[in-house]
């Protein structure tokens, strides 16, 4: 099929996050009050790099042992997360870069700015990439986050939840978006997800226990498939547009 050619549909505007959401504060500091402007991009932006299986480690895709010392694995839930990257006609995405990172088990980054209560995890490094296969499937081995405070409104707790970045054909073109787990009550209070203001947007954003995925006496699966672009798009934190 050639794409230069294809119509894409319009992507539902009304889905996208609030830029200026008073209960999500720092958007009130931070928030575009003029129109944006555009920044020409380079070649080396848009056409470079190409990653390759051999650009990844064997255990990249792999954070409950990525970062652990020989023999030992990271402490809390132990979980598989599975997925399709699709394009709008539900066409898989071959071959594209995957990035995640976490928090560990007790909600806590491996930040030097990070100062929450929780300890740190000595075999948990909280980031893992892999490429999607010729079906689009993407799939790692993980820890299920904890949840954690931040000085938003005094007692607001971010739902547990994985960050996604999606490589294109260069480091310019990067989707980013953050990926929640079934069930959990502190999605609906949360201001950053409610600064969405669409339900079926938050919904799309929530991870799926999958029973016929997951390892008997070892690993509970979710599923979170991702839609590039469309009117089914997934919410991405940097992608207003759409494309």
């Amino acid at each position: 099929m050639d794409r230069s050619k294809q119509n894409f549909s319009k992507r539902d505007y009304s889905a996208q996050p609030k830029a200026n959401y008073p209960d999500y504060r720092s958007t009130i500091l931070r928030h575009q009050g003029h129109k944006l402007v555009a920044l020409p991009q380079t070649l080396a932006d848009t056409k470079g790099p190409v990653f390759g299986h051999m650009d990844l480690g064997a255990n990249d895709d792999d954070l409950i042992i990525n970062y652990a010392s020989s023999g030992k694995s990271a402490i809390g839930e132990r979980i598989l997360v599975t997925g399709k990257l699709l394009d709008e006609t539900g066409a898989p995405v071959p071959n594209a870069l995957i990035e995640v990172w976490q928090a560990n088990g007790g909600g806590r980054y491996r930040h030097k700015n990070d100062g929450y209560l929780a300890p740190l995890d000595p075999n948990f490094g909280g980031c893992g990439r892999c490429l999607t296969d010729r079906e689009g499937n993407y799939v790692f081995r993980t820890i299920k986050p904890g949840a954690y405070p931040w000085p938003n409104g005094g007692n607001d707790w971010r739902p547990a939840h994985i960050h996604f970045s999606i490589f294109g054909q260069g480091f310019a073109q990067r989707l980013i978006t953050q990926m929640y787990f079934e069930g959990d009550p502190h999605i609906q209070i949360c201001p950053i997800v409610q600064s969405i203001g669409d339900a079926r947007a938050v919904n799309q954003l929530v991870a799926r226990l999958d029973m016929a995925q997951s390892v008997p006496m070892d690993l509970i699966a979710y599923r979170f498939d991702l839609i590039l672009r469309g009117p089914n798009s997934t919410v991405f934190e940097n992608k207003t547009g759409g494309h």
